[in-house]
């Protein structure tokens, strides 16, 4: 259970549970104590503890969900969180909180809930990607239980490969994150997921026009007491079908379904948990992720290109609970694989894949007061490579291989619960380039009051992790990953880099109100990125350099609203942002222009209500309003000729060449149509019996049938667009 408040009952002695629903409470006297825990849904417990001389007590304590509903609660636990832990620039993500939201086809996924996260820009449903407070997607690191994932998000932008009911909480640390994370530029998203059931199998099956889903855990070797070892798995597996329902379901709704929507994915996770009798575990876990895309042709419908790209990996994670010591260990070793391919009509293929293990070891010591000192190692190994070829069929081939190595310390102290300070420092060695980078970082929160609270936080970061993705481009699919290359790159001025590393500055500040129900949050924030480096998509001939580098600046502010009481729940976010980068143009010339993510505003209500006597009805809508993005005008067109075919015999005057492209001058010149779209759900829950009952939801994307621009074919001049009004109902058995 996270976050729970555990007490000493008749002192002011208390603490919090951690992620992984460990707690401590140092420098206690010998004697006997009462201890006290309390979370929403669940039956208060007590205990009786004996504390003797030079020995630490170990109390495991067991919630029972409540039978009866209660209407109104007071939430200790998290107003307990907010004033003793500084949380600058952070979103705790629970999957009650992602099944609020109106889920398409009635599949809930995170990547829906990410969404509406406060600095998060999302491009669209179809080969969306999500930027976090400007930074690209290869500047966010996304972590499995500490698990490095390349790409969860799938090319129908609207799900992820994370279950969402193997899902504990989610963590979106969208600036200034702390030294316990390295090699990422912008963001840090960890996904952390549930243990098997201790005492009995449970699962769900569930189907809609869009997906196939099915989960299950239970318990390999139960406990044979209360404090008892045990072996518990989870396993779970969805398949998407979308390219096969559009036509047969959804043809009659005009296009794009008549000529169907080319998307297909199957995700396979599964966990094994042996757990001691001291609360020392260790997980042993794998997963298949597969993606397959299309893209269609917006006039003929015929396929122009095909994406396809699978990750798969394998590890242990595990956690100590040395016996006599207020130290919690844990760690992880693993290995993973992402693979993607292009084959697109006109050009070559290209191909791109990133593969290592990652090994690390961390000691968390729990102080008095909510105070704790982290520190860590982390020694990681990476190969990459990228057979790339750009509009001109200029090829770039890269293989690299890199070894990296990381050590940090973080201490948390809490001053009398009214200031918390949070000073951290990483080291990173990247041996590619032989460079040691590094990394001070610290948070800093002053209560007011308990419902008045300032934050903020500040920090430099360094990551080796180059995308292929094109500044130009909003829709691209193909998301390719390489390192830092050890050749010669220069600035925008001509000068040489001193080193090929990708850098930020982060810092963040902000206010925390509670009023009454309602909690507000305002975060205004910069990111510098003083070196970029990136792929040279201007390059002419074999021999120009593969890499150029430039820079770029974020600044933004967001602001949030959230109120939940009873049966309604409503979140509204209010973010503005400016995302440049400053680079060499296609003339060569040094230019400023804006990022292709950079949505000035963004917009997001989210509301739930929950009806009937039994709380069996749940209705929920989202709208979303967005600024344009920006694109590269289109200045012409030319007749081009790959006189490598034939080469000093090529007869230019009677063949006939390609058309290409010839695009204006100033990246990102221009500016697409505003995005708006309304989103809704229902949802009636029918309960089987005490430990099974049957979801039935109904849901409408894009109501009011908005023609929201996906992209337009510069050669024909055809438009088109995101999803339109979308209908679709799902059934989900929980047993």
């Amino acid at each position: 259970m996270i976050y729970t408040n555990v007490r000493i009952l008749g002192t002011k002695l208390g603490t919090q549970t951690d992620v992984n629903g460990y707690y401590t409470i140092g420098q206690l006297q010998p004697g006997n104590y009462t201890l006290s825990t309390t979370q929403l849904g669940y039956d208060t417990v007590i205990a009786t503890v004996t504390v003797k001389v030079a020995q630490v007590a170990t109390q495991k304590l067991y919630l029972n969900e409540k039978e009866v509903q209660l209407t109104d609660v007071e939430i200790s636990a998290k107003k307990t969180e907010k004033i003793t832990h500084i949380d600058a620039g952070t979103t705790t993500i629970s999957p009650r909180d992602i099944k609020l939201l109106p889920s398409t086809g009635g599949e809930p996924d995170v990547t829906q809930f990410l969404q509406v996260v406060p600095g998060v820009v999302f491009t669209g449903d179809q080969g969306g990607q999500l930027y976090i407070r400007g930074g690209s997607p290869s500047q966010t690191g996304i972590l499995l239980d500490g698990v490095t994932i390349y790409n969860p998000f799938h090319s129908i932008g609207l799900f992820s490969v994370f279950e969402t009911e193997t899902i504990r909480n989610v963590d979106v640390q969208t600036a200034a994150f702390n030294a316990e994370h390295g090699n990422r530029t912008s963001a840090i998203m960890e996904v952390h997921t549930i243990d098997g059931n201790k005492n009995r199998t449970e699962g769900l099956l569930s189907i809609s026009p869009l997906m196939a889903r099915a989960m299950l855990e239970g318990p390999i070797v139960k406990p044979s007491k209360d404090n008892g070892a045990s072996i518990t798995y989870v396993v779970s597996a969805k398949s998407c079908f979308l390219d096969q329902t559009s036509t047969s379901i959804y043809g009659g709704l005009g296009e794009p379904f008549k000529s169907g929507l080319p998307y297909s994915f199957n995700d396979l996770y599964g966990k094994i948990t042996i757990n001691g009798d001291n609360g020392s575990k260790v997980n042993f876990f794998g997963f298949n992720y597969t993606d397959d895309a299309k893209l269609l042709d917006p006039v003929s419908h015929i396929p122009t290109a095909d994406f396809n790209w699978k990750a798969v990996g394998g590890g242990t994670t595990f956690i100590i609970s040395p016996s006599g010591s207020s130290t919690l260990i844990d760690g992880k070793f693993a290995y993973s694989k992402y693979d993607i391919t292009n084959t697109e009509s006109g050009f070559s293929p290209r191909g791109s894949g990133i593969s290592g293990f990652e090994t690390g070891i961390n000691f968390t010591n729990y102080l008095p007061g909510y105070s704790e000192i982290k520190y860590g190692l982390e020694i990681d190994g990476f190969h990459t490579y990228l057979n790339y070829y750009n509009d001109l069929n200029v090829s770039t081939s890269l293989d690299r291989q890199n070894t990296l190595a990381g050590v940090y310390v973080s201490w948390r102290k809490d001053f009398s619960d009214k200031f918390i300070m949070e000073p951290s420092l990483r080291f990173q060695y990247y041996s590619e380039l032989s460079k040691v980078a590094p990394e001070p970082r610290i948070g800093l929160k002053y209560n007011i009051t308990e419902n008045v609270r300032l934050k903020a936080a500040a920090g430099l970061y360094s990551q080796d992790i180059i995308s292929t993705k094109s500044d130009r481009d909003i829709v691209n699919f193909f998301t390719g990953f390489l390192l830092s290359p050890d050749e010669t790159v220069k600035t925008p001025d001509g000068q040489i880099v001193n080193n090929n590393l990708q850098t930020a500055y982060h810092l963040l500040t902000g206010v925390e109100i509670d009023i009454d129900k309602v909690e507000l949050n305002f975060e205004p924030w910069m990111k510098i990125f003083p070196q970029d480096i990136i792929l040279n998509r201007y390059k002419l001939l074999p021999s120009d350099p593969d890499f150029i580098s430039g820079s770029g600046k974020a600044v933004g502010v967001d602001l949030s609203a959230k109120y939940s009481y009873g049966r309604i729940y409503l979140w509204s976010v209010v973010s503005l942002q400016n995302v440049e980068y400053t680079s060499l143009g296609p003339d060569g010339v040094k230019q400023t222009y804006p990022a292709p993510f950079d949505r000035r505003l963004n917009v997001n209500f989210v509301g739930s209500y929950t009806g009937g006597k039994k709380r069996s009805w749940e209705i929920s809508a989202r709208f979303n309003l967005g600024s344009p993005f920006p694109f590269t005008q289109t200045q012409g067109y030319y007749e081009y000729f790959d006189m490598s075919k034939n080469g000093i015999g090529t007869n230019y005057l009677t063949a006939n060449g390609n058309v290409n492209i010839l695009y204006a001058n100033q990246i990102n010149a221009g500016r697409l149509s505003w995005y708006h779209r309304l989103d809704v759900s229902v949802k009636k829950v029918f309960t089987l019996n005490h430990n099974a009952k049957l979801d039935a939801t109904v849901s409408v994307l894009n109501d009011y049938d908005r023609n929201n621009i996906f992209y337009v074919n510069r050669i024909t001049n055809a438009r088109v667009y995101q999803l339109p009004l979308f209908p679709s109902a799902n059934l989900t058995l929980h047993f």
